[in-house]
């Protein structure tokens, strides 16, 4: 079955999820169980976004420590962690997805999956950066 965005990016959210709790298990390993459980195929935006974060942690990881007002990652509940990754991901290694859509659909999986402000803290940070990245672009041109 062909899935949108949204639902590949669920799924991609569910493998980090999952992987957050065991990332001495590789993705493979943790893919084959989630296949097994949800009994449904990743499409491969969903395997192409849930690793290349995986790939690409230390990076991400930093951009959310720069941009969470000092809190450390493991502060941060594995809800919100999963999520900024792949919002982090989406928004430095898919060029071509507007950023509004990564940033939406970011906080969209903490309101479902987190706790109740989690989502504005969410949106707060990828806002930021959004903001940040605008001004930077602008001042290359």
């Amino acid at each position: 079955m062909k899935q949108n965005r949204r639902q590949s990016r669920e799924y991609a959210f569910a493998l980090l999820f999952e992987w957050s709790f065991r990332e001495d298990e590789s993705l493979d390993e943790i893919l084959e169980q989630a296949k097994a459980g949800r009994e449904q195929e990743p499409d491969d935006f969903a395997l192409s976004l849930c690793s290349r974060a995986i790939e690409n942690m230390a990076e991400l990881d930093a951009l959310i420590e720069r941009y969470s007002d000092k809190w450390k990652l493991n502060r941060l509940s594995k809800v919100v962690l999963a999520a900024l990754r792949l919002a982090f991901c989406e928004l430095t290694q898919f060029p071509d997805i507007p950023a509004g859509a990564t940033i939406n659909e970011a906080v969209e999986l903490v309101k479902t999956y987190g706790a109740e402000d989690e989502s504005a803290y969410v949106n707060g940070i990828l806002g930021n950066y959004e903001r940040q990245r605008t001004v930077d672009n602008s001042a290359d041109a």
